[in-house]
């Protein structure tokens, strides 16, 4: 396990921060936001989230009972007029901007729909922040696959160019511009703090996302048959879950506390943890057991990176923030809740364990 006692006791005074902090969180029903949504009203943060239905059934905000204890919008990021009401009503302190539609393929299949929501998206919770005052920081989630991939060894650094390759990632470097110029004409003052975070691929509990690897596993798995590996030699920076989402509590909290912190920032996995996807799938059978087996079948279908990892020095050095969970650790536990899962045991206690586990508490 990575990480030490200087970082953990950084998470949990992140923890402690957001007693009653006023939050508005932008695609809270996905995967990755409902996980953000349980530490966030565990910890005890008044909560609004904003985004569409939750985009599968079953789905992990509706399993975990988020939105018992906060108020949960259901709205389109696209729709200016509806999402600057909620805002207002809202009245934020901190904003994190989640919503967004994170699928290479579907890039592919609907293009301009991506980037209505990916770069108008962005453009419009911005206006938000711009136009109602009151809050003092402002996180755009992205991904890694904003850079303009050269299928380097060597990770990408927050200095090189943006320029991802199809629609969904270059609608995603279309959103990091748009906050870079709103963080230049309008909050250079540092009123807002801006930033944005570059994050890798993500696993754990609760993904039930088509034309993703672990919940390929997963559906292979419950169906007693091999799993399809589309490209078994493309590597990516894989971490749990819970990895990203305490980094961005972190940039939040520290630039909220202190604008200086304010920036671009890639959080991603040690390099050991970048690996390929038939290696993913390796450690998911192994860890399945009941005999799981992957066998890779070309679908002949559109470009996506064959290596892509990052540089996270930038994080490290501002926050002394390290991965916790190695590759190993972030299998065993998405198998844990899946299996757990299916056994109907109580998710949202399955939820706070794992919580509990990254924070080193018993």
């Amino acid at each position: 396990m990575g990480g030490g006692a200087g970082a953990l006791e950084e998470m949990v005074r992140d923890l402690e921060f957001w007693r009653g902090k006023r939050v508005f969180l932008t695609g809270h029903t996905g995967f990755k936001g409902a996980w953000l949504c349980r530490v966030l009203t565990q910890s005890g943060a008044d909560l609004t989230g904003y985004a569409l239905e939750p985009p599968t059934d079953p789905n992990l905000f509706s399993i975990c009972g988020a939105s018992d204890k906060m108020a949960s919008i259901t709205g389109d990021i696209r729709d200016s007029a509806g999402l600057m009401a909620a805002f207002r009503d809202a009245a934020p302190e901190i904003v994190i901007h989640m919503a967004a539609q994170p699928i290479v393929r579907e890039g592919y299949k609907d293009p301009a729909d991506t980037y209505e929501t990916n770069v108008m998206g962005t453009v419009n919770i911005l206006e938000c922040v711009r136009l109602c005052g009151g809050v003092k920081s402002f996180l755009n989630v992205t991904t890694d696959k904003v850079y303009q991939n050269n299928e380097w060894e060597w990770g990408y650094r927050e200095t090189d160019p943006l320029d991802g390759f199809d629609p969904y990632s270059n609608s995603k470097s279309c959103s990091e511009l748009v906050t870079h110029s709103y963080r230049n004409s309008f909050f250079a003052d540092g009123k807002p703090a801006v930033s944005t975070a570059r994050a890798g691929n993500v696993i754990g509990g609760g993904d039930f996302a088509g034309d993703r690897i672990i919940p390929d596993c997963v559906r292979a798995a419950i169906k007693k048959e091999s799993v399809i590996i589309r490209n078994p030699h493309s590597v990516r920076p894989y971490q749990h879950v819970l990895e990203p989402l305490f980094a961005y509590l972190t940039i939040a909290r520290r630039q909220y506390e202190d604008a200086g912190f304010a920036g671009y920032y890639n959080v991603g996995p040690d390099d050991r943890d970048c690996v390929s996807t038939g290696t993913l799938a390796d450690l998911f059978c192994r860890y399945w057991g009941d005999g799981l087996r992957w066998e890779a079948v070309s679908d002949d279908g559109p470009h996506e990176a064959h290596f892509l990892k990052l540089d996270c020095s930038r994080m490290k050095t501002a926050f002394h923030w390290q991965p916790r969970w190695h590759i190993e650790e972030a299998i065993e536990k998405t198998v844990a809740w899946t299996k757990a899962y299916l056994r109907d045991s109580a998710i949202c206690e399955v939820m706070d364990q794992q919580i509990a586990g990254y924070l080193g508490r018993p």
